[in-house]
């Protein structure tokens, strides 16, 4: 534990790195806000700082600069952050107005995230096949074809054009669709299997046919269950990075759907909302930090948000965006 005078002058050097990515010299420290002793004893604390492993000077003649184990003292020590006014004014216009298909709507928020924190912006989608049937249709394209369209409380449409075989009436039809209404509202769509067709002695109605050519559609063509990710705003991050590698590195990762999922999933298994630099637990990623929250549908658990920049990023704007667009996120979703 680092004692009062000691825990300001490493906030006082990371926030100085963070705004100008500059190594940070005593005479900074000296003059910052909350900082009441003189150059001398900031320049033995600073050098006590660094032999305890939270700064590190990377020329003789330079100031200091932050470790890993330093952002971690800073972030570890936040009180709860929260976004200015018009940040979160933007967050609440934002949300005020989004409307359209879940997809639409999380590629837009990560522009959002990315704007608010100049990071890349990462969130990944609900799975389909827990999203609940919010109503059915049965749509008439020929007498033998119809267009089921199922809307999902979470936003997401559900389409499948369906051959039926025989020509249906539209009475047939329409009771078709209530059944279906009836089994699958409120439900996730893989209750369809349960849906089952009345037995009758001469032989299987226009309504039986009809649940029947639904059910094998999504038997032949079942949802999609893989993660989706909506990736924002990974070019403005990259003049964050001197090394044009590290920015080949981290771009290359941005664009692996599967390794974006584990790497946050891993992160929020072991109780983390941040990761900096080798806490990420991939070597490319050891000059950045992840920030992420999880956000609930109807009080469930079902995606996540996140940013990733550049280890020296600005904690309490990005802690705070994460957390707001979330929360608002899972509120958005919730309401269908």
């Amino acid at each position: 534990m680092l004692d009062e005078r000691k825990a300001s002058i490493l906030r006082a050097v990371v926030e100085e790195y963070i705004q100008t990515a500059q190594p940070v010299g005593s005479g900074h420290v000296a003059n910052a806000p909350g900082i009441t002793v003189s150059s001398a004893t900031v320049r033995n604390e600073m050098a006590a700082l660094e032999g305890e492993g939270y700064l590190t000077q990377p020329h003789t003649s330079a100031g200091r600069i932050p470790t890993e184990k330093g952002y971690r003292e800073f972030v570890d020590a936040l009180s709860a952050p929260s976004l200015d006014r018009s940040a979160a004014q933007k967050v609440k216009s934002f949300f005020d107005q989004a409307h359209g298909e879940i997809e639409q709507m999380l590629a837009d928020t990560t522009r959002l995230l990315a704007g608010l924190t100049d990071s890349a912006a990462v969130v990944v989608g609900p799975p389909r096949e827990v999203a609940r049937v919010k109503t059915v249709q049965l749509v008439s394209l020929t007498p033998s074809l119809v267009l089921f369209v199922a809307v999902m409380g979470n936003g997401s449409i559900e389409k499948r054009t369906i051959e039926l075989g025989i020509s249906v009436s539209e009475d047939g039809l329409h009771r078709g669709a209530s059944l279906l209404s009836e089994a699958l509202v409120g439900q996730p769509i893989s209750a369809l299997s349960l849906v089952g067709s009345a037995v009758h002695a001469e032989g299987p109605t226009e309504v039986d046919l009809v649940v029947s050519a639904v059910r094998e559609a999504f038997r032949v063509a079942p949802l999609d269950d893989s993660d989706h990710v909506f990736v924002g705003g990974a070019s403005q991050m990259v003049s964050a990075f001197d090394a044009v590698e590290t920015v080949r590195s981290v771009l290359t990762i941005l664009e692996q759907q599967l390794v974006v999922v584990t790497l946050l999933r891993d992160v929020m298994d072991r109780g983390l909302n941040v990761a900096i630099g080798s806490e990420t637990g991939m070597q490319p990623l050891e000059q950045c930090a992840l920030v992420v929250a999880p956000y609930t549908v109807d009080g469930e658990q079902v995606g996540t948000v996140g940013v990733l920049g550049p280890a020296r990023m600005n904690y309490p704007q990005a802690l705070a965006a994460v957390a707001v667009v979330g929360k608002r996120l899972g509120n958005r979703l919730s309401e269908g």
